[in-house]
């Protein structure tokens, strides 16, 4: 049975090849990407998460943060208020989400991944 073609670094210029299935990364630069993130789909935005949101939003058209200022703006985001950082009960719970629009999202999650709140 033949081998699958490694493939090569996901690091920018980086010429080396690596062994399909063995990462995305050689020796080299994989200590460098150790913390990227995963994607949507392993983080729980799957398309349990899909139809969820999509129903929230039908049920809450107008986002949160221009509500208050007074502005109607489609919602487009469903917000966790409290960042649920993969507790799958605050994930879930729907007392913790908003409807925002992208900008108020973009603007939220900018701010709290600058300043993390950490719990212990």
């Amino acid at each position: 049975m033949p081998y699958r073609p490694s493939v090569p670094c996901k690091h920018p210029m980086c010429p080396k090849l690596v062994a399909s299935g063995c990462g995305k990364y050689c020796e080299e630069h994989a200590a460098l990407h150790k913390d990227d993130r995963e994607n949507a789909s392993k983080r729980g935005y799957g398309s349990k998460w899909q139809k969820a949101r999509k129903h929230y939003l039908m049920r809450h058209p107008f986002c949160a943060e221009c509500e208050k200022a007074g502005k109607l703006t489609e919602a487009t985001v469903v917000d966790h208020i409290i960042p649920h950082r993969g507790d799958q009960k605050l994930f879930w719970d729907e007392s913790n989400w908003q409807p925002l629009c992208k900008s108020c999202h973009d603007k939220k999650t900018w701010n709290e991944d600058r300043n993390p709140t950490y719990r212990f």
